[in-house]
């Protein structure tokens, strides 16, 4: 934060004060101290709630509100973890699916806790659903 405004960088200074508030938010909403899961949590949840914005924000065709909650995604993604590639998560989902014996579609839910507690912050949970569900589609 000192960083940013010393170089007198308003969007990322911004950017930053929003996380803050945000983890602060939620220290003071639960009435506990913030620890890194709870952190990661946070910016999943604003990385998240940008993404949604953008796609909303590029229907009605505003450009400049784009730019805004681009520039905010593209800070709150430095403080996440390093995301799962394609065939790791691929590999993460086959572990949690041989780890909890699942057969089929009603098994979802046990496979997508093991999965979501391994690559928490690390990738997006609907395309963690979707590979779950091709494979127990099989």
């Amino acid at each position: 934060m000192k960083s940013a405004m010393r170089a007198r960088d308003k969007s990322r200074l911004g950017a930053i004060r929003l996380i803050m508030a945000a983890i602060k938010q939620r220290e003071v909403d639960d009435r506990i101290e913030a620890d890194d899961q709870l952190i990661v949590g946070v910016l999943e949840k604003m990385a998240k709630q940008r993404r949604e914005s953008i796609s909303q924000f590029e229907t009605a065709g505003r450009q400049d509100l784009i730019a805004t909650e681009q520039a905010e995604l593209a800070v709150i993604a430095e403080y996440l973890p390093e995301p799962l590639d394609s065939e790791s998560l691929t590999a993460l989902v086959e572990q949690a699916v041989a780890e909890t014996g699942a057969s089929g579609m009603r098994d979802m839910g046990r496979v997508m806790s093991v999965v979501k507690a391994k690559a928490q912050g690390r990738a997006d949970m609907a395309e963690v659903s979707k590979q779950v569900k091709a494979r127990l589609a099989v």
